[in-house]
């Protein structure tokens, strides 16, 4: 009886120097190991597998175990399934005598098993955290008192996986919160930080993303010839994938633009060039609309293009009317020899306005799901057509705003405005 009493003494010490390491543990994979290593010399067993549970797919997920790689099983099957289901600790004093044991698993291991125990990993408010099984007892089958020793151990490490696990998505989300924070300050800085100064013309642009990330962009870029391309693309979708698709078109854009000797050819040889880039690396699994004019100051004249981005909206001050556009081709990354030939010229009188603007504007609802669409859009063009450049999209981006009234923004808004000064 003494020796018992020692051994019991032993093993709760065991327990609580457990506990106490386990609270000094915060990073998960050392938590888990931690768990398995003293599971198996405190129950004297051959082999343990810790299962985290999975609430979002109901599966038991073994992120680690000993001589055993990554098992996924669901959370309603085998042995392990009925303690998620029972919430309490099952013994196998026989496994291939229970027909709820899987011997397939063996098969694949080279191993023997042949008793086991599973115990339920709770945290607060009693969620289930995890199970745990241990296999083969070294000495005889598993007692009452290894069943004690077991849910004592159970139970601290449930609260402490719990906790462990609550920190590590915490700082995943502060890591994905920083790098998105990352890639949002790249993407601004790669926007032209100010309009340029064109002789006889007045320019602004603006970009709010609907993410962290926008996978819209526009661009002024001054060529050799003394003109200027502008550029304003819309990548499929939001999030880090369409942004760095929209900083490789702009990339492209701005190489090809680089060499530009300007005029309506090399609207077609820019776009030809970056759609056939693109189509490389895309593989057709996404695609960016694009529109690229070329503006002359000298005769007044933008020669331009769209790849699939429309309308583009010009008005004449003149006659007070309104020009809709449509896209003159596809969009870029979809046909590889696709030939962006088609181009249009359109001649800036005095006052004359060119607007360019991604579908978020005139795609954006209200809360009746009435969309705004482009006729208010040119109702706000023209009631602000003798304003600054700025103050027009400005103006324009705060209506979608109150249009939306609260809803959450569904696309990236994104604009560009050309006017020749009176």
């Amino acid at each position: 009886m003494t020796s018992e009493n020692d051994k019991a003494v032993r093993d709760l010490k065991q327990v609580l120097e457990i506990s106490r390491a386990m609270v000094a543990t915060n990073e998960l994979g050392d938590l888990l190991t931690l768990i398995i290593n003293h599971a198996l010399t405190l129950l004297g067993v051959e082999r343990a597998t810790l299962f985290l549970y999975d609430e979002a797919t109901d599966e038991l997920v073994a992120r680690i175990a000993t001589g055993v790689d990554e098992l996924r099983v669901p959370a309603d099957k085998g042995i392990c399934g009925q303690t998620v289901q029972t919430g309490k600790t099952i013994v196998v004093p026989d496994a291939y005598a229970d027909e709820r044991f899987n011997p397939q698993v063996d098969k694949d291991l080279g191993f023997r098993t042949r008793n086991l125990m599973t115990i339920p990993l709770k945290g607060c408010q009693d969620n289930l955290v995890g199970v745990l099984q241990v296999l083969n007892k070294r000495s005889g089958d598993f007692s009452d008192w290894d069943i004690d020793l077991a849910e004592a151990l159970g139970a601290q490490a449930g609260v402490a996986l719990q906790r462990a696990r609550l920190l590590e998505h915490f700082l995943e989300k502060q890591k994905m919160e920083r790098a998105m924070q990352i890639a949002r300050d790249i993407q601004r800085g790669l926007l032209p930080d100010k309009p340029p100064s064109i002789a006889g013309f007045e320019v602004a642009g603006l970009s709010d993303p609907a993410d962290e990330t926008g996978g819209d962009t526009f661009d002024f870029i001054p060529l050799a010839s003394g003109q200027w391309a502008f550029v304003i693309a819309d990548a499929t979708g939001h999030g880090i994938g369409p942004a760095l698709v929209i900083a490789e078109t702009r990339a492209m854009l701005r190489a090809c633009a680089h060499f530009s000797k300007a005029g309506a050819g090399d609207v077609t040889h820019i776009l030809d060039t970056a759609n056939y880039l693109l189509s490389q690396d895309l593989g057709g699994g996404s695609f960016v609309t694009c529109f690229l004019g070329i503006l002359d100051p000298e005769t007044h004249e933008m020669t331009y293009a769209s790849a699939g981005h429309g309308p583009m909206i010009f008005y004449r001050r003149s006659e007070d009317k309104f020009f809709e556009v449509p896209a003159t081709f596809v969009p870029l990354g979809i046909l590889e020899d696709a030939s962006y030939e088609e181009t249009k010229t359109f001649h800036f009188a005095p006052g004359d306005i060119a607007v360019v603007t991604t579908d978020g504007f005139f795609e954006a609802f209200d809360p009746a799901s009435e969309m705004f669409g482009v006729p208010r859009m040119l109702d706000h063009i023209r009631s602000d057509r003798d304003l600054p450049c700025q103050e027009i999209i400005d103006k324009l981006h705060r209506a979608v705003n109150a249009f939306s009234a609260g809803l959450e923004q569904a696309d990236d808004l994104t604009a560009v405005v050309i006017k020749r000064q009176a």
